[in-house]
């Protein structure tokens, strides 16, 4: 099972708590958990990234085993210990503003 944990605005669309666990078929990978995470809560399509481009959105991050995920390939295979459930895939909003 690989664990998610997401930011609150999303915990609350979703009706989930903090850390939510997906099954996910093949490679870990940032695409094919967010397939995962979109097909069990579909309220949350296009909230984490573009439904066309499926690009990640602009105000969003990834972050896993302490390294920011976010400008990393789509299909690049996620560290050993995200795959395991040993460590988590952070989905974080990120802060804007000046």
């Amino acid at each position: 099972m690989i664990r998610v944990i997401l930011p609150t605005h999303l915990r609350t669309l979703a009706n989930v708590e903090r850390e939510v666990e997906l099954d996910v078929a093949g490679a870990v990978t940032q695409r094919s958990i967010l397939d995962a995470l979109e097909a069990r809560y579909p309220m949350l399509r296009g909230t984490i990234r573009d439904q066309m481009t499926l690009k990640r959105r602009a105000l969003v991050r990834f972050f896993a085993c302490e390294l920011d995920l976010s400008h990393e390939p789509a299909d690049a295979v996620l560290p050993a210990k995200v795959a395991a459930g040993e460590e988590p895939f952070f989905i974080v909003g990120a802060i804007a503003g000046g």
